[in-house]
């Protein structure tokens, strides 16, 4: 069976729900169509289940049981939108009666994390974000958990770092006025930034398959909302355990600005205070998922990100607590 939506509004296949996950999402298959084998997929970042399916008709399929019914519709939303406007994205091909699950197509085994050797595939990535950003008549109100990057949602990201991260630095001491002095004005440039369109929230190499047409596809988006466009390539240039060189994130830089039109120069100013906030947005979620949740992956991602932030916080005279902060040894 498949999905031929019109406007984005996806109808579900009543589906048995007796039995377990895997099986409601398997029962959506057509008659006649087998499972020869079922392999569970990572999820790292989230309590999303993913299995992927290898059919009798030679083709496979991924099969998705989400947590949260908001969440899945926004994906699925977003997966039309944008394969609209002509970003490959996976196509949802069955939905469960209550939304809690889905089928999407296969688009690869393999993310770009685990051959950032690929300089073809990140250029071709930097043209997917670019093409994605520019994505036309998004209903925002459809995104989730919210429609646009506004201060307060900046500040829940700022407060991330400091609760699950800075505050589990043993021995770190700070003055917290006046980092919430820094937090303020970090939050005022983030959200004042121009250029504004579709985010996609989380565009780094492991959300990026690298497909049998030997093109990139962009396979987490179901957080997107309207944001400003610098957050992106912060979040792809300087995904901590990617380590881009330097060399290599200019370049980037200088190919997204012209595949926007953009004004380099001034892109670039402003993109530095991205790289330390998406920094510090990550050292939130790794301290979360790793010191509290004890997830390895992003244990082993606190030291370089760690790293990364020491050295760009230095570019960054107008935010001196931080910068104090993060000097400190005990910040580990």
């Amino acid at each position: 069976m498949t999905i031929s939506p019109t406007s984005g509004c996806l109808p579900r296949v009543n589906a048995s729900m007796p039995h377990n996950e895997l099986t409601q999402l398997i029962d959506l298959l057509p008659t006649g169509v087998e499972v020869l084998a079922r392999e569970a997929i990572g999820g790292s970042g989230s309590n999303r289940r993913y299995w992927r399916l290898t059919l009798s008709t030679g083709k496979s399929l991924i099969a998705t049981a989400g947590t949260n019914l908001k969440e899945n519709e926004a994906f699925m939303y977003l997966a039309y939108k944008l394969a609209k406007a002509g970003v490959r994205v996976p196509r949802i091909v069955g939905v469960t009666v209550d939304g809690m699950g889905y089928l999407q197509t296969d688009v690869g085994h393999q993310a770009l994390f685990d051959d950032l050797s690929r300089r073809d595939i990140i250029i071709k990535s930097i043209r997917l974000l670019a093409r994605a950003q520019s994505a036309p008549d998004i209903d925002y109100s459809r995104c989730y958990p919210v429609a646009e990057m506004t201060p307060r949602s900046v500040m829940w990201d700022l407060n991330y770092f400091k609760y699950c991260f800075l505050k589990t630095c043993p021995g770190l001491e700070f003055d917290e006025s006046a980092l919430e002095d820094d937090f303020e004005e970090l939050t005022r440039i983030i959200s004042t930034a121009e250029p504004r369109g579709f985010m996609v929230r989380d565009f780094q190499s492991r959300n990026i398959m690298i497909g049998k047409d030997n093109e990139p596809w962009l396979i987490d988006f179901q957080g997107g909302r309207f944001g400003p466009a610098h957050y992106d390539v912060a979040s792809f240039l300087w995904q901590a355990r990617a380590r881009f060189s330097p060399e290599l994130r200019s370049e980037m830089i200088a190919l997204y600005c012209r595949e926007r039109n953009l004004k380099e120069s001034a892109f670039r100013a402003t993109l530095r205070y991205f790289v330390v906030f998406r920094l510090m947005q990550a050292l939130g979620a790794y301290g979360f998922r790793g010191r509290f949740e004890r997830k390895e992956h992003f244990l082993k991602s606190i030291e370089p990100a760690v790293a990364s932030l020491r050295q760009e916080i230095e570019q960054i005279p107008d935010l001196p607590a931080l910068r104090s902060i993060i000097a400190d040894p005990h910040f580990c």
